[in-house]
């Protein structure tokens, strides 16, 4: 999403015009996408910003295919590159014909594949073994949607697909109404609902993903549902699912980590809730969006098998919740601007995911009228740039249609698909009016609707789940001490209140429980840890003594001195690239803690032998300085918890809740051990070449195959008990009847996926194929949860990375008792990208597996059954 400011500015250039010949792009067709389309570069002379993408710029045919590593790119931190693109592809005006993507036709069979409503999604499991089958209420949207526009003129299907322009409405994105149709309602963030008040602001992505929790997850998403809904809200903007390629992406706390599974499960999760709640969701930003430095002048150059193991995943997940929305990013995918790529938009998302929902492009990155050939269905926020009273879309795609360049089925589809959205959620139901006023912060309509029932509960508990103890000598749980101090700025509460800078755009005066940008929304309160450690401190009578002064290094070390305890507190922060906080541009400059943080946790840690450290961090820090040093004792990682941020941390400093967290992604001991590093440089013409050279091997895939020791790997955390596992089996499911037994034994003799539509979300591959069991005992003195993680490796042959998370699940145990878990496998889980063949295919030779406590604590092996 985009900025209110209008100081944010994406450069205009005409697209492109080149020869008046015939061509064709049949979406109902497969072999249209694996064919070479005639591209020409811009004429522009302001290369790199709005020319229309090719149709074929991500074919295998133009692709590296391999997704093995290399370790060219990982040299250096923040190093400056040069390496520019020529322009972007375009597609030459012509005459388009068209042909809308069939719906699916397999019949529902519950209990594993159910007909399902969005607003009644299956119950969350821990281990889920349900497949929801969206097809029939979405074949009832169609059928409504298809006959509220069967009347509509050229204009009126037109202005369905058009925002309004920035700033004429209520919404950060709208849309007029038309005939019968009210209109819609698009609205940040996806932490909770943007530009408002008396919402909650809950904790963000990277927290929730750190909780490792699947009904934590959903609850979240159904409460900010709920709130949307209340609002008036239409469609969501979120869930974010950007990979967290580089560590320092001014965006990753938007999402949930650099594992694929992971955030797959965590944006399936959400949409589910979400769309439970009554609002529409946007699965964002797709696709490659990966940093923030000239996010609309670089190109994303991404090999075919590892855009679908890797950045595709939380995608396809995202249309197995049925979500209702996709939003193309700003970026380039090989040379070929993401909302204008047909390979992206109409192979991969329309035919191959089965997605019958809509496309809408972030804020300003349409880049041509012919990107609704390409896929496009809706431009937001309608204009060009901001207020600039032009637009792609409107007039221009009028014309388009009258003159036979882009059929009247196309625009027929482009209606049809956000109509059938809007009916697919039963917002045709009296649904709430607006009451958000994004542009008008002391509009009274703000503070109409209070929608924030008792969801402060979801977010404290979260807060906590989605803290992860990293180290912990004996100083935790917190026991009535007699004396505590509280060192940094990051305890207390912000001097000018929680809304310090509009969109929290600033250096934090106090707690940080959010980062920056238009994934923020306004705390309606926020609670300091000073504040939450205090009514504690009340209830066990301990002194308590504070120093929030940050620079001071001589003071801070003289006031912890004979104290029993000392927490010091530190932050680092990033967000949107239309904000520079201290010279951090949306990115990280550096992997250190903010305010001399290392200075203060050493100048502490001199003076008092129990010194606590607790980080509310946006993503990995390098903690070499301190991390071994003798008198710290304990280190909580806090990630960013919303509203409550100060009572999730005292929880767990106390014992409240036993931590049970467990990292998103991988904390190193050197940046030059990530993979991949921020690429920067660039003039303000350059499209900037960012190779991802790495392949497959991100995060703790990386650190695996090159044998790289970090600090501490993906998926650990400790707890205040112990647990042991044991008497690990797996079973072979065999399908039942109504599966695709052609199908499936053509997957078992090594057979890839046909290329048909819905071939990647289809039934036979992701219902229940293998299930693994095995026993989780707590042999500690407290009640604790564990999050048994299962990682799959694959033969040599199949060029995989070593360890493949593919499964996770969460128990909680009493001290001394056992408990069964299980985790269910399909046989995509167990499947490899084959470029060749464009399928998903199982890899020959041996496939085994590990479960245990991180990606680097495997308690039990096995072997896949044949």
């Amino acid at each position: 999403m985009a900025p209110r400011s209008l100081s944010f500015v994406l450069l205009l250039v005409s697209y492109a015009v080149a020869s008046n010949s015939s061509a064709t792009i049949s979406t109902a067709s497969a072999s249209a996408f694996n064919s070479s389309t005639p591209v020409t570069s811009s004429t522009s002379s302001m290369v790199g910003t709005s020319s229309m993408s090719s149709a074929s710029s991500m074919s295998s045919a133009n692709m590296s295919t391999s997704g093995v590593a290399t370790s060219a790119s990982t040299t250096s931190s923040m190093t400056s590159y040069l390496a520019t693109e020529t322009g972007p592809l375009t597609l030459p005006i012509s005459h388009y014909s068209f042909t809308p993507f069939p719906t699916p036709t397999l019949a529902p069979e519950p209990p594993i594949f159910p007909a399902t409503d969005p607003l009644y999604p299956p119950p969350v499991s821990a281990d889920p073994v349900v497949v929801p089958d969206f097809a029939p209420a979405w074949a009832a949207a169609y059928t409504k949607a298809m006959s509220m526009i069967s009347n509509f003129t050229v204009q009126q299907k037109v202005n369905i697909t058009t925002g309004v322009g920035w700033a004429n409405g209520l919404c950060v994105g709208n849309t007029p109404p038309v005939g019968n149709f009210p209109g819609l309602c698009l609205q940040d963030s996806p932490l909770g609902v943007r530009d408002t008040d008396l919402v909650t602001s809950f904790p963000a992505g990277i927290t929730t993903a750190s909780t490792w929790n699947r009904a934590l997850m959903r609850a979240r998403g159904l409460a900010m549902g709920q709130e949307n809904r209340m609002k008036g809200v239409n469609i969501a903007l979120g869930p974010m699912m950007n990979m967290g390629r580089i560590a320092q992406g001014g965006r990753n706390w938007e999402g949930f980590g650099a594992d694929p599974f992971l955030t797959g499960e965590a944006a399936y999760e959400t949409i589910l809730g979400l769309q439970a709640g009554g609002v529409q969701a946007t699965a964002k930003h797709y696709i490659n969006n990966e940093q923030e430095w000239k996010r609309t002048q670089e190109s994303s150059n991404v090999d075919d098998r590892t855009q679908h193991e890797i950045y595709a995943h939380p995608f396809m997940r995202s249309v197995m919740a049925g979500v209702s929305s996709v939003m193309c990013s700003y970026n380039l995918v090989n040379d070929t601007y993401a909302c204008n790529n047909n390979k992206t938009l109409n192979d991969i998302m329309k035919r191959e995911f089965g997605f019958q929902g809509f496309i809408q492009s972030d804020w300003a990155a349409t880049m041509n009228t012919l990107s609704a050939v390409a896929g496009l269905d809706m431009t937001m926020p309608g204009d060009v740039t901001f207020s600039s009273g032009t637009s792609y879309f409107g007039q221009n795609l009028t014309d388009f249609v009258m003159n036979g360049t882009i059929s009247m089925q196309r625009l027929d589809d482009m209606a049809t698909r956000i109509i059938a959205a809007w009916y697919f959620l039963h917002q045709d139901e009296g649904y709430p009016n607006v009451t958000v006023s994004s542009f008008n912060f002391y509009n009274p309509l703000n503070q109409e609707v209070n929608a924030q029932s008792d969801h402060y509960l979801i977010v404290r508990e979260i807060g906590a789940a989605g803290t992860v103890l990293l180290k912990n000598e004996g100083a935790l749980p917190l026991h009535k001490p007699k004396s505590i101090v509280l060192v940094g700025s990051d305890a207390a509460s912000p001097v000018s209140g929680p809304n310090e800078y509009s969109d929290q755009g600033g250096d934090p005066s106090g707690i940080l429980a959010v980062g920056w940008g238009s994934g923020t929304n306004n705390f309606t309160y926020l609670i300091s840890p000073y504040e939450a450690i205090q009514a504690r401190a009340r209830v066990d009578q301990t002194s308590v003594f504070w120093n929030f002064n940050d620079w001071n290094l001589a003071k801070a070390g003289n006031s912890v001195i004979g104290m029993e305890a000392a927490i010091v507190f530190v932050n680092s922060d990033s967000g949107e690239g239309y904000i520079t906080v201290d010279g951090n541009a949306g990115d990280r400059k550096n992997l250190t803690a903010w305010h001399q943080g290392d200075q203060l946790i050493l100048a502490v840690a001199a003076q008092n032998n129990n010194t606590i450290v607790v980080t509310n961090s946006v993503g990995p820090l390098i903690i070499e300085p301190w991390v071994d040093h003798p008198n710290v004792t304990a280190i909580v990682w806090a990630n960013l918890g919303g509203n409550e941020a100060g009572n999730s941390i005292t929880d767990i400093l106390y014992g409240a809740w036993n931590p049970s967290g467990k990292l998103p992604y991988t904390i190193a001991k050197s940046p030059m051990d990530y993979p991949a590093q921020l690429v920067t440089g660039g003039t303000s013409a350059d499209i900037l070449s960012i190779n991802y050279t790495e392949g497959l091997f991100i995060d703790y895939r990386w650190f695996d195959a090159q044998n790289i020791t970090p600090r501490y790997e993906f998926g650990f955390g400790l707890s205040y008990t112990t647990f042991e596992y044991s008497n690990l089996a797996i079973t072979k499911i065999y399908p039942a009847d109504y599966a695709q037994m052609d199908l499936v034994q053509n997957w078992e003799d090594g057979g890839a996926t046909p290329i048909v539509e819905g071939s990647t979300t289809a039934l036979w591959l992701h219902m229940p194929a293998y299930k693994v069991t095995f026993n989780v005992k707590n042999t500690g003195a407290l009640y604790g949860g564990e999050i048994p993680q299962l990682y799959i490796h694959h033969p040599p042959s199949a060029g995989e990375p070593p360890s493949v998370l593919k499964g996770f699940t969460n128990v909680e145990v009493s001290p001394g008792q056992t408990t069964s878990v299980s985790i269910t496998l399909s046989r995509y889980d167990l499947s490899i990208w084959d470029v060749v063949r464009q399928g998903w295919a199982k890899p020959g030779g041996t496939i085994t597996f590990s479960v245990g406590a991180s990606s680097r604590d495997f308690r039990l092996s096995g072997t896949v059954p044949s």
